[in-house]
């Protein structure tokens, strides 16, 4: 048999993945949006959780046992390596950009995302094999209880070890998770400026709790989705649904601030602010007109991606 690997078409799956994981990171990076969203739409989400699962499972049970041959060999490297170089490099690369899009053109950019999550939500949904009753009471819940905490007030927690540990834990389950983005929970938990002041004054203490709750989260939480996947797969993409429909609170594109509070720079940022119907103008038709470019663009690579 011929071996696959020496193929040089190869190399259009890891390139696919290097965009996978650079699209969920510029994602993950702003809060609101959520990388298990474009995961999904990819369609490497359930692929993404066992993977996770086999990494935190075999793959350390045998290293802890000397056997470091076999581990590598159980390891999904060649689906897990691309896919995470692809998501650091945009958390470098997309970082400043997209702080940049995200304060001078506020609209505009947030209108590029609510066309993305809404196609995204339709896009899912066709993963349901068959609507019944107790789906459609799961995505009602699921929307619901996302629409609920998005429009959360951020609370103050303490800068203890357990509270960063939990943080951690909490953060890196929502990362992987449709719908809520790990940052924006780390707002509403009081840990966001917390831990990027950890980075920035290299506390690696803080840094190294923040890390290992965020691995026992999700270690854990990778088992719970692998499960609820293979037993419930209708039901969790039903939720899954909901959570995206639940967000479009938080990325809806026109906002009036209602509180503003002083943040650690000494700049008034806003805490809590609610949606508006926007005025007719050229701001307003541009930005639907982004929205619709998304949408479109979403649509088409759904239907390409089989």
């Amino acid at each position: 048999m011929k071996n696959q690997t020496s193929n040089p078409l190869s190399l259009k799956p890891l390139a696919k993945l290097f965009v996978t994981g650079f699209s969920m990171g510029s994602a993950d990076i702003v809060p609101g949006v959520s990388g298990g969203t474009i995961a999904l739409l990819f369609g490497v989400y359930e692929k993404l959780i066992n993977s996770i699962k086999i990494m935190t499972g075999d793959v350390v049970k045998l290293a802890v046992k000397g056997k470091f041959g076999q581990a590598l060999k159980v390891a999904p490297l060649g689906f897990l390596m691309p896919l995470g170089l692809g998501l650091v490099t945009a958390i470098f690369v997309m970082s400043s950009i997209l702080q940049t899009l995200l304060h001078d053109y506020p609209v505009l950019t947030w209108s590029v995302f609510f066309g993305l999550v809404l196609a995204s939500t339709l896009v899912i949904s066709k993963e349901v094999k068959k609507w019944q009753a107790s789906s459609l009471i799961l995505l009602a819940v699921a929307a619901l209880a996302t629409y609920l905490v998005v429009g959360s007030i951020p609370m103050e927690t303490p800068a203890t070890p357990l509270a960063f540990f939990l943080s951690g834990a909490v953060g890196i389950c929502a990362m992987i998770l449709p719908g809520v983005s790990g940052s924006f929970l780390l707002i509403l938990l009081g840990k966001y400026t917390q831990v990027l002041n950890a980075v920035t004054n290299f506390d690696v203490v803080t840094l190294g709790i923040f890390m290992l709750g965020a691995g026992v989260g999700i270690a854990t939480f990778s088992r719970v989705l692998s499960y609820l996947f293979d037993k419930h797969h209708n039901k969790l993409i039903a939720v899954l649904t909901g959570m995206l429909i639940g967000s479009l609170r938080k990325i809806w594109p026109w906002k009036e601030v209602v509180l503003e509070r002083l943040n650690s720079h000494g700049e008034m940022v806003p805490v809590v602010e609610k949606n508006i119907v926007p005025g007719l103008g050229t701001e307003a038709l541009f930005a639907v007109l982004l929205s619709t470019a998304a949408f479109l663009l979403v649509w088409k690579l759904s239907k390409a991606r089989k």
